[in-house]
């Protein structure tokens, strides 16, 4: 990986893997494209930061990026409510977001991903696509699609016989994002982007980090009963002091 581009790059997850690329001797750029600025204090030299909003029509923009090895997208956001709280423009923007985006950038570089060279892509994606999640139905929902689309890309990929593939990271809650209003801290996030990028560059189809420690036992319950485990889910939200009241 020597030539970056993270989109989402200028918070959160995205920043976190920004700047571990950026530390790397062998990394010569980091592109950032981000619809907000980095901050002062988390710029580097190697950063070139753009601005863009995902919901444009238009995405033209990312032609100009013909050099890059390594795709990131990390730009997403979802809140906590219920479905019936939810207006319909929130719903349009988080597919906007947190799907359609996804699928567009990787259709401009599909060429680079499916060619013999070596090419990098991954996309966070969520646990919660994976399951039933109640006061994230929508976020779910979107997730859900990117995880069916990466999979079934992948296997696209393989009869392709590249040996690229585009990885889906599944956390659950990262801690040290601006997601759900949090605040940038890479001493939280850097470990994070660490583990995630060896499996970039192993070009790695899943990563779900805690994997053993948390999601198995909770995917497991999942598969064997999706609406207890829907429940659990939904009475461990209103018990976690996360949901907004009024």
């Amino acid at each position: 990986m020597k030539r970056a581009l993270i989109v989402g790059g200028a918070n959160g997850i995205g920043l976190a893997i920004a700047t571990s690329l950026a530390g790397r001797e062998e990394v010569e750029v980091v592109y950032i494209v981000d619809k907000a600025t980095v901050d002062p204090a988390y710029q580097h030299p190697k950063f070139s930061s753009h601005v863009f909003d995902l919901t444009a029509e238009d995405y033209s923009f990312f032609d100009r990026f013909t050099d890059i090895d390594t795709l990131f997208i990390t730009a997403g956001f979802g809140r906590l409510a219920l479905f019936r709280e939810v207006d319909e423009e929130h719903i349009i923007r988080s597919f906007q977001v947190n799907t359609l985006s996804v699928i567009r950038l990787i259709k401009r570089f599909y060429t680079r991903i499916e060619q013999d060279a070596a090419f990098y892509c991954g996309v966070m994606v969520s646990i919660a696509g994976f399951m039933s999640s109640p006061f994230f139905s929508v976020y779910a929902a979107t997730k859900a699609a990117l995880k069916v689309f990466i999979e079934s890309v992948n296997v696209e990929l393989i009869k392709a016989g590249s040996q690229n593939r585009i990885l889906n990271v599944s956390p659950g809650s990262i801690q040290g994002t601006t997601f759900g209003a949090g605040k940038n801290d890479l001493k939280l996030t850097l470990p994070l982007a660490e583990e995630i990028l060896e499996h970039l560059a192993a070009r790695d189809d899943l990563f779900i980090p805690r994997y053993e420690e948390v999601f198995r036992e909770v995917l497991e319950r999942y598969h064997r009963d999706f609406r207890a485990e829907g429940l659990h889910s939904y009475e461990y939200k209103e018990q976690s002091g996360r949901l907004k009241k009024g």
